[in-house]
């Protein structure tokens, strides 16, 4: 575990008051509006020590911008996203575990990891 700072603590109390994913130059932006003085690559580095130490999942979505959100979760698990507002629902997806299970051993590999996150649009954005 990394040693803790200002600008790490600034971060992830931000984190842990935000409900949806934000990019690392989001979560700069506020952390500005907050007037926390903390450098923007200071912020990615951050979001990535926290995502290696698993207290934020960190999701790319389809514009390939990396996006974090402080983890509701401990265990291994998959996100549906909503393109248009952003809604995440976490998933227990137990096909999707014993499908890259059984690909890994059907190729010889083991200590496989994966991530798998599906996008689409939630109800309340498709009857808008």
């Amino acid at each position: 575990m990394a040693r803790t700072t200002r600008q790490r603590t600034a971060v992830a109390d931000l984190l842990a008051q935000t409900t949806e994913f934000v990019s690392a130059q989001e979560v700069h932006r506020l952390l500005i509006d907050r007037e926390e003085s903390v450098g923007l690559a200071t912020v990615y580095r951050t979001l990535q020590i926290l995502a290696d130490d698993g207290q934020v999942d960190a999701l790319r979505g389809p514009d390939g911008e990396v996006r974090y959100r402080m983890c509701a979760r401990d265990s291994h698990h998959h996100h549906l996203v909503c393109r248009v507002c952003g809604r995440t629902t976490e998933l227990d997806a137990q096909a999707v575990e014993a499908w890259a299970k059984a690909i890994a051993a059907d190729q010889g590999y083991s200590d496989v990891q994966h991530t798998v996150e599906l996008f689409g649009t939630c109800p309340d954005c498709a009857t808008r």
